[in-house]
């Protein structure tokens, strides 16, 4: 949700340069089951524009006609949104609304808490019923240090919804060819910070991939990526020279996903040459290498094959297996 985040302060910052007023929309309770979970933001502008979605886009016209009065008024306010009667979705949504406008300070600390890749975590304060209140609202916690976007805020007597933001999920993809294009336009169409790693050798920019976040050309031994345990990592330079001295670069390092392509039986080749080359290398590392990368769909072309990728990866760190939903007993979302 930490990139639906950051589209929200882009739109907002655009909007208070041109003088509009913004209103925050955040699902902060949920009674049975709904399309996304509480914790999901959006942004609604004075001039009926709206940056993100509270759900599949059955809400979001009267969320919209609830903040009105918000806009007019400053009083943020809890809206309920009663699906059982109008959706497919059987629950019963608790919106809060407030005035957004944040202030410099919490602008140059969100920013720098996105850059540096830190966790940080969002309170808002409510009551489970239709009504307004100027105690209503949210702050935001960062490295300890607590930003109010409600001065009036009242913590007492209130429920609360607490959230956990982790930084913005992250794709490496090593390798430029024409597949790694299609796999790092639609990881970003999902909100993923995408790193494309080429070869200095190559004649490829950022301009040859669409959504790209960081473009590095770098060699195996020169290989400076930080990784954490919101990465993945895609070896896919097609030259199994380069995938050997990659993979060699990335024995020692630690994230949620390391995927290599190609066949199994040049997945395994792979392996006897690491092993030959760097005995010491554990099992534990070649046992994490989700080589060929992706679930079997029946994948053909580079974009059926991203999808193929991208659903592992997202069952990795996640911690589901794949399935038909219709085989699932239970609800969708865990």
């Amino acid at each position: 949700m930490t990139h639906e985040l950051k589209s929200i302060l882009i739109g907002y910052e655009t909007a208070k340069a041109e003088g509009i007023k913004s209103v925050l929309a955040t699902v902060v309770a949920l009674d049975g089951s709904s399309y996304r979970r509480p914790g999901v933001r959006m942004l609604l502008l004075e001039n009926g524009k709206m940056i993100g979605a509270v759900s599949g886009g059955c809400v979001e016209k009267e969320v919209l006609r609830q903040a009105e009065s918000v806009f007019q008024q400053g009083v943020p306010k809890v809206m309920v949104y009663d699906g059982r009667y109008r959706l497919g979705c059987e629950g019963i949504l608790y919106i809060l609304l407030e005035p957004f406008q944040p202030d410099a300070q919490f602008l140059e600390v969100f920013w720098e808490t996105i850059k540096y890749r830190k966790p940080f975590f969002i309170k808002s304060f409510f009551q489970k019923n239709h009504s307004e209140n100027r105690g209503y609202g949210s702050s935001f916690l960062f490295k300890g240090n607590e930003l109010a976007l409600n001065s009036t805020m009242v913590k007492s007597d209130m429920e609360v919804f607490e959230q956990k933001l982790s930084p913005c999920f992250q794709l490496i993809i090593i390798g430029a060819e024409h597949d790694a294009v299609q796999l790092c336009q639609i990881a970003s169409l999902m909100g993923w910070e995408v790193t494309v790693v080429s070869n200095p050798r190559e004649e490829k920019t950022a301009n040859h991939f669409p959504g790209v976040h960081n473009f590095l050309q770098q060699e195996p031994e020169n290989l400076e990526i930080p990784l954490d345990e919101e990465t993945a990592v895609v070896l896919m330079t097609h030259s199994f020279v380069k995938d050997l001295g990659f993979l060699l670069a990335l024995k020692d390092k630690n994230c949620a996903y390391l995927g290599l392509l190609g066949p199994m039986r040049r997945r395994e080749k792979l392996f006897d040459e690491l092993l030959e080359r760097h005995p010491d290398i554990t099992e534990d590392f070649l046992d994490s290498i989700h080589g060929p990368a992706g679930i079997d769909i029946g994948a053909e072309t580079p974009q059926e094959i991203s999808i193929s990728i991208i659903s592992e990866i997202l069952a990795r760190v996640r911690q589901t297996e794949p399935m038909l939903l219709k085989e699932k007993l239970g609800k969708i979302h865990s």
